[in-house]
């Protein structure tokens, strides 16, 4: 137990240690796991938004249970181990505005503009915090921790994915800034809405 302990707790980086990084890729795999909405949406778009609000009732009614001493087997021990410090003892917000996030931006945008900004977020948004815990050095002031290799890896994901949904390569560079903007704002989980959002309203009025 000593030897996975020290482990855990080693340092892969001036930011996290391999416990944290852990965390991180569990929940940025949440993330990453949202790219596949849009897909669903094309095959059956009714039973994808059912099903996404469906899930976030769930969600939402195991924290409360969690919260008030009366946990769901199983659900809310994975909720409390994927939670950051920040969150422990408090409702974990994050699912919950990422799975709005993507809800309003299925309902409000054409699929092929909705995909865009939820690629952003799937990718842009879960490469740059995997990024900022394993090469994050550089940290951008009042960026409330980010850091600008995180940014970059942001960058870097949002104008691939872009790219292979427009074949624009001007149109994906101004998605990937305007992505790279958002993520570098000190929004905690808030930018799980902002990101889509944003994203395709700037894609649906492009000229």
């Amino acid at each position: 137990m000593g030897i996975l302990s020290d482990f855990r707790y080693r340092k892969i980086s001036h930011t996290a240690t391999v416990n944290d990084f852990l965390k991180e890729v569990f929940r940025k795999g949440i993330h990453f796991c949202s790219a596949a909405v849009p897909a669903m949406a094309a095959f059956n778009f009714s039973w994808t938004v059912v099903a996404l609000s469906a899930v976030v009732c769930f969600y939402i009614l195991c924290e409360y249970r969690r919260l008030t001493g009366s946990p769901i087997p199983v659900v809310s021990r994975i909720t409390a181990y994927a939670a950051r410090k920040r969150d422990e003892g408090h409702f974990v917000l994050g699912p919950v505005t990422m799975a709005f996030g993507i809800l309003i931006t299925l309902i409000v945008f054409p699929l092929e503009v909705g995909r865009i900004g939820i690629f952003a977020l799937a990718f842009g948004d879960g490469i740059a915090s995997l990024a900022g815990k394993i090469y994050g050095r550089i940290r951008i002031p009042y960026a409330g921790g980010k850091t600008l290799e995180g940014s970059s890896a942001c960058f870097i994901a949002v104008y691939a994915s872009t790219l292979l949904c427009t074949r624009d390569p001007l149109l994906s560079l101004e998605v990937a800034l305007l992505a790279m903007l958002i993520e570098v704002l000190p929004l905690r989980d808030y930018d799980n809405l902002l990101i889509p959002l944003l994203i395709s309203a700037f894609v649906y009025i492009h000229p």
